[in-house]
């Protein structure tokens, strides 16, 4: 055992080590940033160590607040500011120069830090957890899944929206959407994926044999889905205390889903060598299986895209039609243009393409609107690989650019950034597709599905599959009533992706009406 002056000499080495080392950080991070002529940004007030900033995002988490409380973070310190948080320097941004450097032209300066570590319970090696070498074979997988004649297969996603139009009271009750379009999703998303729905739409006692077995039914998995990826978001949050987030129901929830997934993995790789038939079906698994025969790597790509195909849509469509309820020109313009090129579920004019659902033109600006207001993925971030900087955001104007040092969290609000009044006009906070007529060209201010390298790989399937349900909705349904009226802002949940904490409550029913 050490003796107590033996003890004492060895913390006094310790302090003054500690003290060199800062100082020499200190002047090798001033010279840096005087060599990329940078200035300092905004200094946000974190307190010890970045423990209440900390303590601040907790709460407005709790508050259910989140976005809102990073947007008005920015109407305090700017667009782009810098703060430490448990110990960490975050720099937060919402200047359209700053990301653009962030995921394209600076690319290989980021990375995504701790994910693979915080998300690997559940999502293992994937597309959305993995940098460098990794990342590329991930997405090199990924990508000739996702070309046109496989996003365009309306007749698959027809089932599943006819379903949910059947399961949609006619005489006017109030019912909550949101719900049902995360079944709609969560359905088209493993048949799409798997070959197979999960069949959350149907009756419980039609659910595969497996499903009730290894989750408790479609109910279940989805249940349990959900969970992981809350657990996801927390540990996210923690940062560096990542590994402080590991109770059992995190571990009960990712089990149940991994049994699922490797049931039909499994399926996938004994089916391989069976001829195939001229009129088989594409089914996603089974072309990933002819490129790897690694179950785990199956697996993990599996759910990976299950994540962002489900979510990412189902929020999309709840948002919509919380707006649609809110702003009933916009639903009747829209269902004019559809009834006058589709016709009705009455009277059919035209078959629904992939092609045609491009050429509407006010829908596509709505979608566009709906994306612009509530962004599927809010917030996300990158943490610097090496010593670095960014454009904008430093010295008094904020148009020097500004230093960041290696291992420092950087943070983008899709949310705030798309709210910004010097970027969308005086009216960015209203819905108005207009918008999108009067200028439909958008840089790095407009980000719904990220951007460089990484943008999602599933944009045009989810925008084909939004688009598809609006459209199949409208006819079969000519009025949407809020239901809510209490509730003109959402009140918004943000885990890995967003959705409305009350639910969008609304009536869909037929008046019987003309349209036009």
């Amino acid at each position: 055992m050490l003796g107590p002056a033996v003890l004492v000499i060895a913390l006094a080495f310790y302090a003054t080590f500690s003290v060199i080392r800062s100082i020499q950080h200190f002047f090798r991070h001033r010279k840096n940033a005087k060599a990329l002529h940078c200035q300092p940004a905004p200094q946000g007030r974190p307190g010890v160590f970045g423990i209440p900033a900390f303590l601040k995002v907790a709460r407005a988490v709790r508050e259910k607040r989140l976005v809102e409380f990073f947007t008005e973070q920015y109407g305090v310190y700017g667009n782009t500011f810098e703060q430490k948080v448990l110990g960490r320097y975050v720099v937060t941004t919402i200047d359209p120069e700053n990301i653009k450097a962030l995921l394209a032209t600076q690319f290989s300066d980021f990375r995504l830090g701790n994910r693979h570590r915080e998300f690997y319970p559940l999502l293992g090696d994937g597309i959305f957890t993995l940098d460098g070498g990794g990342w590329s074979h991930a997405r090199a997988l990924l990508r000739p899944q996702f070309t046109k004649d496989q996003v365009a297969d309306l007749a698959m996603m027809d089932g599943h929206i006819m379903k949910m139009i059947d399961i949609i009271p006619k005489d006017g009750s109030v019912f909550d959407i949101q719900k049902l379009f995360f079944l709609l999703t969560m359905d088209s998303a493993t048949h799409f994926l798997f070959g197979e729905s999960v069949g959350s739409l149907s009756p419980a006692s039609s659910s595969p044999g497996v499903l009730e077995k290894s989750t408790g039914g479609a109910q279940g998995f989805a249940d349990a889905f959900n969970l992981a990826q809350e657990y996801l978001a927390a540990r996210s949050r923690a940062q560096g205390f990542y590994w402080m987030i590991n109770p059992r129901e995190f571990h009960e929830a990712t089990r149940k889903v991994h049994n699922l997934v490797d049931h039909y993995v499994r399926l996938a790789l004994q089916s391989r060598n069976k001829p195939a038939k001229p009129d088989d079906r594409y089914i996603f698994l089974q072309a990933l299986a002819a490129d790897s025969q690694n179950p785990k790597v199956l697996r993990d790509n599996l759910l990976n895209i299950l994540l962002a195909g489900r979510d990412t849509t189902a929020s999309l469509l709840s948002s919509a039609f919380f707006l649609f309820a809110r702003h009933p020109h916009v639903w009747h313009r829209l269902r004019r243009d559809v009834i006058r090129e589709f016709g009705d579920c009455n009277n059919k004019v035209s078959d629904i393409t992939h092609a045609k659902l491009k050429d509407l033109s006010y829908l596509r600006h709505v979608l566009n609107e709906v994306l612009r207001l509530y962004p599927p993925v809010p917030i996300n971030f990158r943490v610097s690989a090496t010593d670095t900087s960014l454009p904008v955001g430093g010295g008094p104007d904020g148009k020097s650019p500004i230093y960041i040092r290696k291992d420092s969290t950087v943070a983008y609000v899709v949310y705030a950034m798309h709210r910004r009044k010097d970027l969308w006009g005086p009216d960015a906070e209203s819905f108005r597709p207009e918008r999108w007529e009067e200028n439909g060209k958008h840089g790095w201010e407009y980000l719904p599905f990220n951007g460089g390298p990484r943008i999602c790989l599933g944009q045009q399937y989810a925008l084909t599959e939004a688009s598809y349900t609006i459209v199949k909705l409208m006819q079969h349904f000519d009025t949407v009533e809020n239901a809510d009226p209490d509730l003109e802002k959402p009140v918004l949940v943000s885990s890995l992706t967003m959705s409305h904490d009350r639910g969008v409550n609304i009536r869909l029913y037929n008046s019987g009406k003309s349209s036009f």
